[in-house]
């Protein structure tokens, strides 16, 4: 059978163009033009963890600051458990326009899926990356009874002595795991670590001289090495904090020089987010990094700032294969 196009009359035809002319003109205005009018209401900023923690302190700086810049209120949005994943996964669920954002630290934006993949249900591909905010070390101590006073000292009586010392973390599979980890595999240590339910018992046990080593976000771990009820045997970062200039980085002695191990943050929305949404949160993100105020307050809390501009997709991509290493040196899984 043959199917024929029959001409429509001028008229109709006309009037038909017309239509779908003003139609097609409506919808080229009227989407772009939700997002370029972006913000219109407040900003709901989801942080993965309860109030107080280094990852709450960051997205309330980095709320204010947004805040600002954009001319809406940003009200932070604490959903607590799981290292932070329950927090990363309402975000991917949450509709692309802009109106929830993520600050998501390295734990469960790049950790979490390598050692709970069956628990952990959302991948990088569902999120936007805006920008990286800026990064904490961790620092490695020991307790006043380990009788140790320096990298070097620890480095000579654990290898001793393999076997018989521990070093404990926040949890199995955070930061603090795989920075006590990585210490190992490039030092040839083996020490058993021992994984705490949060920093509270860790810190107790160190100060306790129940446990001889341990590994803390420096934030944490500063008021304890300044009272002197813990001694810092070095930063995980590859150069000296700023913030601590006198604790020295692990990285500066032979064996640890390859330890570069920080907890980062970053600013992240679902996948899809409109582009004139994206430009106006990097440009605000930019100019807030730039901010000398909100650099004084992320020295203050121990963190460095991260240069405006930095290729969040390829620093992502680099840090996961990193975690990734430490995770089958360590053999952690589910």
């Amino acid at each position: 059978m043959t199917t024929f196009n029959h001409p429509t009359p001028p008229m109709r035809r006309r009037a038909l163009a017309a239509t779908l002319l003003a139609a097609t003109g409506t919808l080229l205005t009227a989407l772009p033009a939700t997002a370029q009018d972006w913000p219109t209401k407040p900003i709901t900023l989801v942080v993965g963890y309860p109030p107080g923690g280094s990852t709450d302190l960051m997205g309330r700086l980095v709320g204010a600051e947004l805040s600002t810049r954009l001319g809406q209120p940003v009200v932070i949005e604490n959903v607590g458990g799981a290292g932070g994943t329950i927090g990363a996964q309402k975000v991917t669920n949450a509709a692309p326009d802009g109106y929830t954002l993520l600050v998501g630290s390295s734990n469960e934006l790049a950790i979490a899926k390598l050692v709970t993949p069956r628990t952990v249900k959302y991948a990088p591909a569902q999120f936007t990356p805006v920008g990286l905010i800026g990064s904490q070390p961790l620092v490695l101590v020991a307790s006043t009874g380990a009788g140790v006073k320096n990298a070097g000292d620890f480095t000579q009586l654990v290898k001793k002595n393999p076997g018989k010392f521990s070093y404990g973390s926040s949890g199995v599979g955070t930061a603090l795991h795989l920075a006590g980890e990585m210490v190992k595999e490039q030092g040839g240590l083996f020490m058993t670590h021992i994984p705490y339910r949060g920093v509270a018992p860790l810190t107790s046990d160190l100060v306790g001289n129940n446990l001889e080593f341990g590994v803390f976000v420096l934030s944490s771990g500063l008021p304890h090495i300044k009272s002197g009820k813990v001694v810092a045997l070095g930063t995980t970062a590859a150069k000296r904090s700023q913030a601590t200039p006198d604790i020295p980085a692990l990285a500066e002695l032979p064996q640890f020089k390859n330890v570069d191990i920080e907890s980062w943050f970053a600013l992240m929305g679902p996948a899809r987010l409109p582009q004139p949404v994206v430009a106006k949160l990097k440009k605000a993100l930019d100019e807030t990094l730039q901010s000398p105020d909100f650099r004084q307050k992320m020295a203050a809390a121990g963190s460095g700032v991260a240069a405006p501009g930095v290729d969040l997709p390829k620093f992502w991509n680099e840090e996961i294969a990193k975690y990734t290493r430490i995770v089958q040196f360590a053999k952690i899984d589910e």
